[in-house]
């Protein structure tokens, strides 16, 4: 995989219900945290942020978005 940056989207790999975040959740890196840590923002359709989140890397699954040509 390679290295997270921010504003790169991610897809939650597991559940967090103290942060109140689920597994499938789409979401977008803000900001480094620590070397393994990322606050993360989780939007609705209409882009209203739903929730932010302090998450690690081992939970997270970057997203590659196609380009169409």
């Amino acid at each position: 995989m390679s290295a997270l940056k921010e504003l790169d989207l991610v897809a939650v790999l597991r559940d967090n219900p103290d942060l109140g975040v689920r597994r499938g959740w789409v979401g977008t890196l803000l900001l480094q945290l620590a070397p393994d840590v990322w606050e993360v923002e989780f939007s609705d359709r209409n882009g209203r942020t739903i929730a932010t989140a302090p998450l690690g890397t081992a939970d997270l699954l970057a997203l590659q978005m196609d380009q169409v040509r």
